[in-house]
């Protein structure tokens, strides 16, 4: 009998991933991008000349959305880390990353690998009836992460948009506690866009015209100004909405930090002194980490908060590309509620893979990891500015990774206005919330610097004094 190794069974897609010509056609890309994205090292002005260009672009986004950009960015299609370039030739420090989705930055060399083995697999999208190695290992990291502690959390479900994960997520609620029919939500709260959603969402504008499809009611979210009092209120207000509708609640929906609604973060103190009694009552605890997941202590705020204990369905977007959600086999359905043509691009699956890498890879996770190192030389650089410019800039806010500030009285054309400033400037950060409106930043995990937090606080320095609150 021979001992000799015998080949591997291959495949053919096996064999032109494994081509050396694939290899070096990547490695000419790469070394081209490189050349190319090491230009754009500081912000810079729009290149004038381009000017007319741009503004029809513009003028043609306005026209096919039925409005103008919020901001005029239009990508020009490279970036260096935190650099992005627009199409009119101007340089960006991008600091919110299109809502937390550039968790490595812009151009960075493993995405692009990434989805360059993505684009030579002949499975575009993934779904219900094509499926792709790629899903199953994006699955099987977010459970292996999610369950690293106490959270049992063994199922995973790929889809398209945070808007579809929290949808699934109210289908399974709903599934395991039919008929009840009612959600407990925090004031303040964001769940999403969808019909659905938007009756969750706590903003009467977002769901302006639209029928309300399901019956919410909210508790008040914690005041850190007086965290004691703010948490009885909220367990007081609970335990009235529990007696006034027994049995009639599905789920208990929790941003554990509240995203678009203000970066207003919670405690373990305060969220088990809820969670308690609502796991008493069996109903079902969702977390929406959708745009927190990746930016705290832990992969998951749930576990820097240290509630593994109660969490039953988590959903997570943004950072991931291809966003999920995770939940216990005891909610497993019974019935084909979830199933979905699309769960994802396999290049969005395959970039996940490499930003969850990435993650772990740079130490931004642990108590004295980047994400909280970061943040505190970010809130202390936002603290010198606020007692620079008095009445200009309160804060900081927020947590870890997720950092905010309230512009001038806290109005949204005086959050709109800074934000332009900041835009001018050569800063990119966007608004959250309502009374009062903040600007918050989401700056990559992966690749942010000390020097680009340094950066960032310059040109914010630099709007903050071109910035009159007072008209």
């Amino acid at each position: 009998m021979s001992t000799q190794t015998q080949p591997a069974v291959s495949t053919a897609a096996r064999s032109l991933r494994d081509d050396p010509r694939i290899a070096q056609a990547k490695a000419l890309i790469l070394e081209a991008i490189a050349e190319h994205s090491g230009k754009l090292t500081d912000v810079r002005p729009p290149n004038p000349e381009l000017a007319a260009e741009y503004d029809v672009l513009l003028q043609a986004a306005a026209a096919t959305r039925g409005g103008p950009l919020i901001w005029p960015y239009l990508s020009a299609g490279l970036g260096n880390g935190p650099y992005v370039e627009l199409a009119d030739g101007s340089v960006k420090l991008d600091f919110i990353g299109g809502i937390g989705v550039y968790g490595c930055g812009h151009s960075h060399p493993e995405t692009i690998t990434a989805a360059i083995d993505a684009a030579i697999d002949d499975v575009p999208m993934q779904g219900n009836l094509q499926q792709h190695p790629p899903s199953i290992r994006v699955a099987q990291r977010l459970i292996d992460w999610a369950s690293s502690a106490a959270a049992p959390l063994k199922l995973c479900m790929l889809s398209t948009s945070g808007a579809m994960a929290n949808e699934n997520a109210l289908k399974l609620a709903f599934h395991k506690a039919a008929p009840a029919d009612r959600v407990l939500a925090f004031d303040n709260a964001f769940a999403g866009r969808s019909i659905a959603l938007a009756s969750i969402t706590d903003r009467p504008s977002y769901r302006q015209g639209l029928p309300l499809a399901l019956s919410v009611d909210y508790l008040p979210s914690l005041d850190h100004r007086d965290p004691e009092r703010s948490t009885r209120w909220a367990v007081d207000e609970l335990r009235r909405l529990l007696a006034r509708h027994p049995g009639k609640y599905a789920a208990f929906w929790a941003e554990l930090i509240a995203g678009e609604g203000g970066y207003y973060p919670g405690s373990h103190d305060f969220f088990a002194a809820l969670c308690q009694p609502i796991r008493e009552a069996g109903i079902p605890i969702i977390f929406d980490e959708v745009q927190s997941f990746s930016r705290t202590s832990r992969p998951f705020a749930f576990q820097h908060f240290g509630l593994d204990e109660f969490a039953d369905i988590v959903t997570v977007g943004k950072i991931t590309q291809v966003c999920a959600t995770l939940y216990r086999e005891t909610f497993k359905p019974t019935a084909p509620i979830l199933s979905q043509t699309f769960t994802g691009a396999t290049s969005s699956m395959a970039i996940a893979l490499s930003t969850l890498e990435a993650l772990e890879a740079n130490g931004c996770f642990g108590a004295n990891g980047w994400n909280m190192r970061r943040h505190d030389l970010f809130a202390a650089g936002l603290q010198r500015l606020a007692e620079r410019h008095p009445g200009k800039i309160a804060g900081p806010f927020g947590e870890a990774m997720m950092i905010a500030f309230t512009p001038g009285n806290g109005s949204f054309e005086h959050a709109k206005r800074m934000m332009d400033l900041m835009f001018a400037e050569g800063l990119l950060g966007f608004v959250c919330g309502s009374n009062p409106t903040r600007l918050r930043f989401l700056p990559p995990p992966v690749i942010t610097t000390t020097e680009h937090i340094d950066a960032a606080l310059e040109l914010l320095d630099g709007a903050l004094a071109k910035f009159d609150p007072t008209t």
